[in-house]
């Protein structure tokens, strides 16, 4: 009799934990029919749908991370971010390390406007584990963290950020020609030049990069360089405003400097009264305060337009013939003006710009 007992024990308990197992194993077979429906419509941008279909999975397996992350993504797409920040946390908390968790609690708090808890999530997500087929979510998330950078003017940590995704991408054209941009907005022109270079080796009828490699070339003062790309760009590119605006500043520069190595000396005299005379009308123009309290501006006033009217009669062809160090004294006067009127009356144009370009060129020297 013990036996038969022990014996039907023996089956019971088997019977019952098939019955479990079948049970559980039906569970998971209606989860993750629930997921797939899920997946689907989230894929095709159906979120009410995805919500509801992730929300019936989770009936069957209430603590599956996959389940509960795409629930959050659904949520997301409805625009409902509180609920889908309190499913991120909680998947946060078990796996910190998760790269979309991470990138998705980034985007709330950059859409939050909660900027320094968006970059250390975007920062996560950057170094996080990653599954060999999302690997390019890592490069999504340190793009998207440059966006923000650069939308909170953060431009040096932007630039940081620049550079360690520039060693991480290839030779792609279209790749370096975005990368250029951000360069280029970033402030970064020497990056920003080398990342054009490299599109333009492969499409050097490239406008995009063209132009942008014309603007970063003018931006470092290497105004020959400036011009040759932002002719080709004008070429390809023609009645683009901000390319005829940039390339005739350029050409002013150039022909504007007195001091380049190729000009002739009666050439150069003649640059010389001409910048003379420029900066005078820039005086008229904008008028520096002359009454105000004693003080460096009243007395910088002063100064200039005296050593305007003082230096006039002597900036002549024939004058600085005779005198080669008047030349100098000139064009010193000439960017002084420059500089103190920029700051007062703010950035001039035409050939008054290019004079102040002309300044930044030679300070120093």
């Amino acid at each position: 009799m013990l036996v038969v007992l022990t014996l039907a024990a023996v089956v019971f308990f088997l019977a019952v934990s098939g019955l479990s197992r079948a049970h559980q194993a039906q569970r998971e077979a209606l989860g993750d029919r629930w997921f797939t429906r899920g997946r689907s419509d989230l894929n095709t941008k159906r979120f009410d749908a995805a919500v509801t279909d992730f929300r019936a999975a989770l009936l069957y397996a209430p603590d599956n991370y996959s389940y509960q992350l795409n629930l959050a993504e659904a949520l997301i797409g409805q625009h409902r971010t509180g609920q889908a920040s309190a499913y991120l946390l909680n998947l946060w908390d078990r796996e910190p390390d998760n790269g979309l968790v991470n990138l998705e609690l980034a985007r709330i708090a950059a859409q939050q406007g909660e900027t320094q808890e968006a970059v250390r999530y975007y920062h996560n997500a950057v170094y996080a584990v990653w599954p060999p087929s999302e690997e390019e979510m890592r490069g999504d998330a340190r793009l998207e963290l440059i966006e923000l950078l650069l939308r909170n003017n953060e431009k040096p940590q932007a630039q940081g950020e620049l550079i360690a995704l520039a060693a991480s991408v290839g030779p792609d054209p279209v790749v370096q020609e975005h990368l250029g941009d951000l360069f280029l907005r970033a402030e970064d022109y020497e990056h920003a030049l080398a990342a054009y270079s490299v599109t333009l080796k492969s499409d050097r009828h490239n406008p995009g990069a063209l132009a942008g490699a014309g603007f970063a070339a003018f931006e470092l003062g290497r105004y020959p360089l400036a011009q040759r790309y932002l002719v080709a760009a004008a070429i390809v590119k023609p009645n683009d405003p901000e390319i005829e605006d940039r390339l005739k500043t350029t050409q002013m520069v150039l022909h504007m400097d007195p001091f380049r190595r190729q000009v002739a000396v009666s050439e150069r005299h003649q640059m010389v009264v001409n910048a003379f005379n420029t900066a005078g009308q820039r005086l008229k123009s904008c008028p520096l305060p002359k009454i105000a309290p004693a003080g460096p501006a009243s007395d910088q006033a002063s100064s200039l337009n005296d050593d305007w009217n003082r230096l006039k009669p002597e900036v002549t062809e024939e004058r600085l013939r005779t005198n080669p160090d008047l030349a100098e004294t000139a064009m010193d006067l000439v960017f002084r003006i420059e500089r103190e009127t920029s700051i007062v009356c703010g950035t001039p144009t035409g050939p008054d710009l290019a004079l102040l370009l002309i300044s930044r060129l030679h300070e120093g020297s």
